[in-house]
């Protein structure tokens, strides 16, 4: 059975404070106004916010049409148009704003709310003020609000998406020292593969071949053996060592080697003074039989490339004696313009039979060496190929003399495009946080430059053409306008209600109206002075509300 899922108290609590404030408001408008009912005009509106406002959360466009409905209920009022409930409108479209993020359902609301206030002012037939009301007071409770609203949501959006990028700069920081620490890890690992390792074979083969010698007791032979053992113990265990030390790394990952130190530094990151001639001789004079020979001018490598070069020689040699011991071996480095290969190839072992030993232990022979030196001559930009080769196994690396940019250290490439995708994300937020925050300061200039002309306008037709008591009081009907001109205002009022306009009036005569104050969102008494020929056959007070009428 599901349960209904209730709203979180601090929600709860939040959404009442803010009800208590808009009721508050709403009661001291009520009070102010002196209304007549307090169904309609007090229980009805406090209803409807205690429903709004909760409705705010999940449905922010719902709530501005209720509200608004209250304040299109307020311009059927004969007294004034202006109540409490723009107060709470505004309110809730600032909610609207800072809760939506998109513009365009929230803009179709707000035209829908101005739609009914057109149509509330139309079907009521209001008086001039209660038009520039609903087309300037409301359309300025509804817009504004919301783009402040707007403006709030972005900068908490730019706050947030800022922490969140700092987040993934400090994740890219820790994946970034990881990395290197594997990559470390990574270095001591193949450098001790391809040092230690071929050095214990060239050992074990010195041993080897001093176990045959005639000079030797059996004694001396047993020790010889049991040293050739210790070694290819060593050997394994040193391969076990490598292991571990490759564990760490996730599936897929690459490995950068020769990164620790400068290119062509050793396992301590001391500079690798040995060259392939050195490498060869020390082969041979452990009882290798090395063929080898180099074609071509020899360039000027890079360090890095160098190094590549006598780690491939150094790898080949390796394997060519842990797999085929008694074989012969056969290298060629050729030195083209842009590039050099290296060739190294081992024949089948004597007595080995028809596959020979290298090659039928071929599917051993591409081991963690090999696999570490791919990974080398990749990072160098080059090519390697490994496989059988008539009975023996042949290995040859295509190394170009112009190395490319340094790979990117494992885990870095994925922080750095989570960091990158922050980034954008931020920097998107931050345009999106400045453009509304333009909207929300700009708003209000365009709007002042539409409506403020408006409503000087109509103020100064509603303040021109006032009559003071007093002055009413001093009009004798009789009289010439000229007679009475020091009397009268400068213009009438343009804006008579229906009623006032037909009133019964004097044959033949033409009549003015006068409002009696200044109050421009109140209304009240207009006088009406009529004349013929000139003179003034005729003063009439109007009530504001009704259709009665006092003679003066």
């Amino acid at each position: 059975m599901r349960h209904p899922r209730h709203p979180p108290v601090r929600f709860v609590l939040a959404d009442g404070a803010l009800w208590g404030v808009l009721a508050a408001a709403t009661g001291y408008g009520f009070r102010d106004a002196g209304g007549a009912s307090p169904v309609v005009d007090l229980l009805l509106p406090l209803s409807v916010l205690a429903v709004a406002v909760p409705l705010s959360r999940a449905r922010p466009g719902a709530a501005v049409l209720l509200v608004n409905g209250l304040c299109a209920l307020g311009l059927a009022d004969t007294a004034t148009p202006a109540n409490a409930h723009v107060l709470s409108l505004a309110v809730v479209s600032c909610l609207l704003g800072g809760r939506v993020a998109r513009a365009r359902g929230p803009l179709l609301v707000l035209a829908s709310c101005l739609a009914v206030d057109m149509t509330a002012c139309a079907v009521l037939q209001v008086p001039a003020v209660w038009w520039f009301y609903a087309m300037a007071v409301l359309p300025t409770a509804l817009l504004l609000p919301w783009l402040a609203g707007r403006h709030w949501r972005g900068r908490r959006e730019l706050v947030r998406e800022g922490w969140r990028l700092a987040r993934s700069l400090e994740e890219r920081q820790h994946l970034v020292a990881e990395g290197a620490r594997l990559t470390e890890r990574a270095d001591i690992a193949t450098d001790m593969h391809d040092s230690l390792g071929h050095a214990l074979s060239l050992v074990a083969l010195r041993a080897g071949a001093l176990e045959l010698s005639p000079d030797l007791t059996e004694g001396d032979r047993a020790d010889l053996a049991e040293l050739r053992g210790t070694i290819a113990d060593a050997v394994e265990q040193l391969r076990e060592t490598v292991a571990v030390l490759h564990e760490p790394r996730g599936p897929g990952e690459p490995r950068v080697p020769g990164t620790r130190g400068e290119p062509g530094t050793g396992p301590s990151g001391s500079p690798v003074k040995d060259t392939v001639e050195d490498l060869l001789g020390r082969a041979v004079a452990s009882g290798v039989p090395v063929r080898w020979e180099r074609r071509g001018a020899v360039p000027v490598l890079p360090p890095m490339v160098e190094h590549g070069v006598y780690r491939v020689v150094q790898e080949a040699l390796t394997n060519a004696l842990k797999h085929a011991p008694d074989s012969k071996v056969s290298l060629a480095i050729d030195h083209e313009p842009d590039r050099t290969r290296v060739t190294v190839v081992n024949a089948a072992s004597p007595g080995a039979g028809g596959s020979g030993r290298s090659g039928g232990r071929a599917a051993d022979i591409g081991g963690r060496g090999l696999t570490g030196l791919r990974e080398r001559v990749t990072v160098l930009g080059g090519t390697l190929r490994t496989g059988p080769h008539r009975g023996g196994f042949r290995v040859t690396a295509v190394l170009p003399h112009r190395t490319p940019a340094r790979a990117t250290p494992p885990g870095t490439a994925t922080a750095a495009g989570s960091a990158q995708q922050a980034t954008e994300r931020h920097a998107a937020v931050r345009r999106s946080a400045h453009r509304r925050s333009i909207a929300a300061f700009a708003a209000p200039v365009v709007a002042a430059a539409f409506f403020v002309p408006a409503a000087v306008y109509l103020a100064w037709q509603l303040t021109t053409g006032v009559l003071p008591p007093s002055r009413f009081d001093e009009l004798e009907p009789g009289r010439s306008r000229t007679e009475l001109a020091r009397l009268l205002p400068d213009r009438a009022f343009p804006y008579p209600p229906d009623h006032a306009r037909s009133a019964p009036r004097p044959p033949g005569a033409a009549c003015e109206f006068y409002r009696s104050g200044r109050d421009l969102f109140d209304q009240v008494d207009l006088y009406r002075l009529c004349w013929t020929d000139g003179r003034l056959v005729a003063k009439d007070t109007l009530d504001a509300t009704d259709t009665g009428r006092r003679s003066g």
